[in-house]
């Protein structure tokens, strides 16, 4: 498994770290939409299923284009998995998207046991995660998703940087041959890869090399990472930022490695701190290579409306906190 180094195949990220993240912002969502029509284009047996949120959800463009492959399901999630289920059991590849609140919040136990039990390929895709959705508020800020799915045995779950990764996301869960989820966003967020940078399951990327300490997320919140390793990196602390964009199966080798060389982890996530990536990284470590940890996420509460870099602040999420539990980690001796 190849390290990938800083280069310009991640855009505003370099060894120097001058970060420009304010232009071309896309949300995660539109990758989804985009990989989906490409899809379409190249295999008859994708086909897409919505829960009455078509154009929220990017599936309008494949709806347009392939009518015959698109299934309106309206309000009804658990009917909406259990006709993928049955789709994927005749040799087609079923999208079922909603909001996660709704898919997989509000039909899990159809996905356990019509998809996961029966090992079928369908790619449950909740998006508007995280509490970033905003103005919404808690009803619809699913904060548990990714605790639901990487429990089920068969599932892999998949949580994109950006919109260039979530559209080379969406082509990669279609080759894999079991379920999948993959958790979109909603807002406007930075684009730190670029369509050159790989992209493969279940491998992490280094998108920064340093051995102080190793800052490990998943999903748009990689820019609040980058931006705190350039403010540690003027207190002359080298940290390294990992992209664990495949939360299931987890990269153990190059999470591993991190905690070797740094000999300290901070994880990263838009998500509550339990069950998360900062629960899979921690269940990992404490059984291989114990060092001292730091999990940043909802600290076990529900989400709340408000404009998404407001939130990030109240909940902790944003650079200044990640650069705290840095340094906090950092102080402490081998």
């Amino acid at each position: 498994m190849k390290i990938l180094k800083s280069t310009p195949l991640f855009r505003g990220v370099n060894t120097a770290l001058h970060l420009d993240f304010s232009k071309d912002k896309v949300p995660t969502r539109n990758g989804y939409g985009d990989g989906l029509v490409e899809l379409g284009t190249k295999n008859k047996n994708v086909v897409a299923l919505c829960a009455d949120l078509t154009e929220s959800i990017r599936v309008e463009p494949f709806a347009t284009k392939f009518p015959r492959r698109f299934f309106e399901m309206g309000v009804a999630e658990q009917n909406l998995v259990t006709v993928a289920s049955g789709l994927a059991a005749v040799g087609k590849i079923p999208f079922a998207s909603s909001y996660a609140a709704f898919c997989p919040g509000r039909c899990w136990e159809q996905i356990r046991t019509t998809i996961c039990y029966n090992n079928q390929p369908v790619k449950i895709v909740g998006a508007h995660a995280g509490i970033s959705v905003g103005p919404d508020g808690a009803t619809h800020q699913a904060l548990e998703d990714v605790a639901l799915m990487r429990s089920l045995p068969n599932m892999i779950v998949v949580v994109p940087a950006d919109y260039e990764q979530a559209k080379k996301a969406t082509l990669a869960i279609a080759d894999y041959k079991g379920p999948a989820y993959l958790r979109l966003t909603r807002s406007k967020t930075a684009q730190m890869t670029s369509a050159r940078t790989p992209f493969r399951l279940g491998e992490a990327q280094v998108f920064k090399q340093g051995n102080d300490v190793a800052i490990i997320g998943a999903g748009p919140i990689l820019q609040s990472c980058l931006e705190a390793a350039a403010l540690l990196e003027r207190e002359g602390i080298h940290a390294r930022v990992i992209n664990c964009h495949t939360i299931k199966p987890l990269d153990e080798k190059i999470i591993l490695r991190a905690a070797k060389e740094c000999k300290r982890v901070v994880t990263v996530e838009e998500h509550q701190i339990t069950g998360g990536l900062g629960g899979a990284v921690a269940e990992f470590l404490g059984e291989h290579f114990p060092v001292p940890l730091r999990r940043i996420g909802v600290q076990d509460r529900f989400g709340e409306s408000g404009e998404p870099n407001e939130l990030m602040k109240v909940f902790k999420l944003d650079a200044t906190a990640i650069v705290k539990a840095c340094l906090d980690v950092v102080k402490i001796k081998k």
